[in-house]
């Protein structure tokens, strides 16, 4: 996070600090590597200095932030429970840095495989690369700016019902210089893509896939801050995959990419709903990083 230094502190008095924050995250059961990256955003000091304790004997420490404001967010993200990430503003995906706010979902490392499995399938199919690619919900735009790194030829439109996700996926864009690479679109799913009917090579969402009764029990780092039109999926999650299978065959060309993340245990439905409508061929489902079953991929017939 870039800053200004417009406060300073002693080593000492910031390696108590250091110190406090990591007994108090032990007891909240908060990894202590948190503190190591919130003090290196917000006060810019590297995590080989920080592990060390290197900075422990210097007589200044220059920073962007003062103490009280410091303490003030490492405690919401103790009492409350604010993600890391919305309390320094940022997150890292694949090779970018992130600008991330409540109004977006905080992008995951398993999200990374849609764009090398998107990639993969341009491999298998090369007719594919310098077409039209989509991302349905795109939060922050990291999966739109995903492909638009590892698909130079492609044309990228990102599209979010959220006005503010899209403040926040342009000003990304904007950051990472590829404002003219990925076009941004307001509306629900395919709506403001009417004029692409038939014209897209790929279809990537990463879409609500949580069922709804289910929310109230996941993390509150979740469930009480992440936005909820970015989790619930409905009565039992799987509201908008449905509606993505039915109405994607309208927008796709024939042999399009279906790509989406899914919930662990939704493999066999999301299969079953693929193969029975008729449209689809060479189902297939990938797990995560973890080996969960978490990705489903199918091509237009």
């Amino acid at each position: 996070m870039d800053f200004q230094s417009n406060f300073v502190i002693s080593g000492q008095e910031l390696w108590k600090w250091y110190y406090q924050a990591k007994v108090a995250a032990l007891k909240a059961d908060i990894p202590t590597t948190e503190v190591d990256w919130f003090l290196g955003e917000l006060v810019g000091l590297d995590r080989l200095t920080l592990r060390l304790e290197c900075f422990k004997d210097w007589p200044k420490i220059p920073r962007g932030i003062s103490m009280e404001e410091l303490d003030r967010l490492w405690r919401r993200r103790l009492d409350e429970r604010v993600p890391l990430q919305y309390l320094i503003g940022v997150a890292y995906w694949r090779n970018f840095s992130l600008d991330v706010g409540t109004g977006v979902l905080i992008p995951r490392p398993e999200t990374e495989c849609l764009i090398d499995l998107a990639l993969a399938a341009t491999n298998t199919f090369p007719n594919l690369r310098e077409g039209n690619w989509v991302d349905l919900g795109t939060g922050s735009g990291a999966i739109a700016f995903g492909l638009a790194e590892v698909l130079t030829n492609g044309s990228i439109y990102a599209v979010d019902c959220s006005s503010e996700a899209l403040t926040i996926a342009r000003k990304n864009a904007a950051k990472l210089g590829l404002s003219d690479r990925v076009i941004f679109y307001h509306g629900s799913w395919w709506q403001p893509l009417e004029h692409l009917r038939g014209q897209i090579s790929g279809m990537v969402a990463n879409p609500p896939y949580i069922p709804s009764s289910m929310i109230p029990s996941l993390q509150c780092e979740v469930s009480k801050h992440e936005p909820l039109l970015a989790l619930d999926g409905g009565s039992d999650g799987l509201d908008c995959i449905r509606y993505l299978i039915s109405t994607a065959p309208t927008y796709l060309v024939s042999g399009g990419v279906w790509l989406v993340e899914m919930m662990a245990g939704q493999a066999k439905a999301v299969t079953e709903m693929l193969e029975a409508h008729g449209s689809y061929s060479q189902v297939q489902i990938f797990s995560d990083l973890e080996g969960v079953d978490r990705f489903a991929l199918a091509y237009l017939i």
